[in-house]
């Protein structure tokens, strides 16, 4: 049988030989026909609010207004949405001053180039634009302390803001359920301390900190927390296909408008497990198969089905490198994952590492199945140095864990590993 997996901005074509092939998990949302243009359905979630007046209503007589908006690692279709969002604020207030805000969380700055590519020319040439900072203490303010005792930072901008609003899409999560909606607070305009301790050990290890799961979740109850602290008035949030293309919206009160949201993405995201030896996945492509940091996330989606001791097979282009120093050092300057997992789950709350989080969970990947990275953009030695094998091709990697598994080993195929919740 042969798949297009989605791999940098185009496809690698892959062929699974029927008589190996369990199942395939792949989401409703790539079939779903919205039966109007992106455009459309934006505007349709912005004209009946979920929970909240409309953002017209809510701009008049604000004078300084903060529009929070994803970073060049998420595929939010900003040319689509932000424009609509611009239009809109301006004709309930004319003379607002609006900056755009780039939720950075723990990432790099995103680049002018990236600006360019994601928000569209005419946004990056004629709007006030500024990468949110988390290292950056002069930009941040003190807003108390959180359910979990950690201590609450948030970037100054947003705080002063008379209106602050946010776009952002829903997608399944690995560790905070749902992506989406608070995510844009925290981790997105918080401060290094901040993410760094909601993102501890701990809160990694819970059984409810799983892709799919909100209630109990130690980590996304820090986040609605430290949302409901920022003066979130107002979220635009987003639902993709894997051409990254608008399929629904959800616009509104933050908690209402993003719980109705991930109710819409479960009923097309959430499949049964197929057990297999093998399990092939990916990132989903551009802008998430980037580096070995951001595809860890489709890794987890093979681990939910996978057997005792399968090989994951993920297609990522991961042509930024390793993503993390810190993530990539922590690997490196270790034996196995065993020793990696065992120094993270020893770490205290308050003294998490950078990136210690994607450590924590690509260890625990590590330790109970085989990895192979299929690209041909990164450097080998960063995959192999990382403690995974690493295949030029598919067909590479297909050789490679039939060999380990046997010719008859059944394999399950998962085109989009970040769009699925394997329960």
């Amino acid at each position: 049988m042969q798949f297009k997996l989605p791999y940098s901005h185009g496809y690698m074509a892959v062929d699974i030989p029927d008589a190996n092939l369990a199942g395939i998990l792949e989401s409703k949302a790539h079939q779903y026909i919205p039966g109007k243009d992106q455009q459309a359905i934006v505007n349709e979630a912005l004209d009946g609010p979920i929970g909240a007046p409309g953002l017209e209503e809510l701009a008049r007589g604000k004078k300084n207004i903060v529009l929070i908006t994803s970073d060049h690692t998420r595929p939010v279709p900003s040319r689509v949405t932000l424009p609509i969002l611009l239009e809109r604020l301006r004709r309930g207030n004319p003379d607002a001053d609006i900056t755009i805000l780039i939720s950075t969380a723990f990432h790099r700055p995103t680049t002018r180039e990236e600006m360019i590519f994601k928000f569209g020319p005419d946004i990056v040439e004629k709007e006030k634009i500024i990468n949110h900072d988390c290292r950056d203490n002069r930009s941040l303010e003190f807003m108390g302390v959180l359910p979990s005792g950690a201590e609450l930072w948030l970037n100054r901008l947003a705080l002063e803001a008379d209106l602050l609003i946010a776009e952002g899409f829903i997608e399944p999560h690995f560790f905070a359920g749902y992506s989406g909606g608070r995510k844009s607070i925290l981790p997105g305009i918080a401060g290094e301390k901040t993410v760094l301790t909601n993102h501890c050990s701990k809160f990694i290890a819970s059984q409810y900190c799983r892709t799919g799961v909100l209630q109990d979740n130690p980590m996304h109850e820090d986040m609605q927390e430290a949302m409901n602290r920022s003066g979130l008035r107002f979220i635009l949030n987003v639902v993709i296909n894997s051409a990254k293309e608008v399929i629904h919206a959800f616009a509104g009160h933050p908690h209402k408008a993003h719980a109705e949201g991930c109710r819409f993405v479960e009923s097309l995201a959430r499949v049964e497990p197929i057990p297999a030896d093998i399990v092939v996945t990916t990132n989903g492509g551009y802008p998430l198969d980037q580096n070995i940091y951001q595809s860890v996330k489709g890794m987890t989606a093979a681990e939910a089905t996978a057997k005792e001791d399968a090989v994951i097979i993920i297609a990522s282009a991961c042509n930024d490198g390793h993503g993390g120093e810190s993530f990539y050092n922590t690997f490196t300057g270790a034996e196995n994952a065993r020793q990696v997992m065992d120094m993270i789950m020893a770490t205290p709350m308050e003294e998490t590492i950078p990136d210690q989080w994607e450590s924590q969970i690509l260890a625990r990947v590590l330790m109970k199945h085989k990895v192979i990275m299929v690209t041909d953009q990164c450097d080998p030695a960063l995959i192999t140095g990382m403690k995974m094998l690493h295949a030029a091709t598919f067909d590479e990697a297909l050789n490679t864990a039939l060999r380990i598994k046997g010719k008859d080993a059944r394999i399950t195929v998962i085109p989009d590993g970040v769009a699925v919740v394997v329960k």
